[in-house]
């Protein structure tokens, strides 16, 4: 699917670009949880993406898997949380900050990537 290659390099460049840009700006535990937060995020918007663009063709599926998608983030970001105080090693605020963070961008970055065309059934 070439939607979803273009969709993970954008998001790869962008997640490196922004770790690069904050980390003159946080410590050594910043800087770990900055990849940590990358590393926990790329996949699941790579995964998430995959899943709700191959249901553009059906409305119902494809809100059915986009807040599907929704849930899975925040309980991905409530599970760090709690997580959190039992993870050493770790800047607690640089890391949820920067999932939240993560997680906001590459979403609003999704629709960009999907076909420009209509489906078939709506073109008229």
């Amino acid at each position: 699917m070439k939607a979803l290659g273009r969709y993970a390099i954008a998001t790869t460049l962008f997640v490196t670009f922004a770790v690069g840009g904050l980390w003159p700006f946080v410590d050594a535990g910043g800087r770990t949880s900055l990849l940590l937060a990358a590393g926990i995020a790329l996949p699941v918007q790579w995964v998430a993406f995959l899943l709700v663009a191959r249901a553009l063709d059906d409305s119902n599926q494809f809100l059915l898997r986009w807040g599907i998608g929704i849930l899975a983030r925040m309980g991905l970001v409530a599970a760090v949380g709690l997580l959190l105080p039992r993870l050493g090693g770790f800047d607690g605020n640089v890391l949820i900050l920067s999932l939240c963070g993560f997680f906001f961008v590459l979403l609003l970055l999704e629709p960009l990537f999907f076909r420009t065309q209509a489906p078939a059934r709506f073109a008229q």
